[in-house]
């Protein structure tokens, strides 16, 4: 089967590209909101598919990140077998780490399954 082209930019993508990331032209501090409604990551025990609405708040510093990096990011777990915590604190830390933001929480809203509800908040506020 023929892979098609948005599969392929998924697998490409890295996100420690530069590229990926714009610099802040403004020095007031702001909030960037950003709410991605449709992450999804395999559980890596059973390999069935976990859901999740990826929230995302920051202050930027210097950076921001260009928003279709950001779609293709989270796109890339889809293929990728990983629990609820190592995925919300993956994204935290590649976020906080790149950006340098002066304030970041990621919230990793997870669709119940098995009767099982799980929310990871990550505030870098309360680190």
């Amino acid at each position: 089967m023929e892979i098609k082209y948005g599969e392929q930019e998924i697998l490409d993508f890295n996100i420690d590209n530069e590229e990926n990331f714009w610099p802040n032209q403004h020095e007031k501090n702001y909030v960037i909101d950003i709410e991605l409604p449709e992450f999804m990551a395999k559980c890596p025990r059973s390999g069935y598919p976990d859901f999740a609405t990826i929230k995302i708040q920051y202050t930027p510093n210097k950076k921001v990140i260009e928003l279709k990096a950001l779609k293709i990011y989270i796109n890339s777990f889809m293929n990728r077998y990983i629990s609820h915590e190592n995925s919300a604190n993956e994204i935290f830390d590649i976020l906080y780490t790149k950006l340098e933001p002066k304030w970041l929480k990621v919230i990793a809203d997870f669709k119940p399954r098995g009767n099982v509800h799980t929310v990871i908040e990550i505030d870098s506020s309360k680190m």
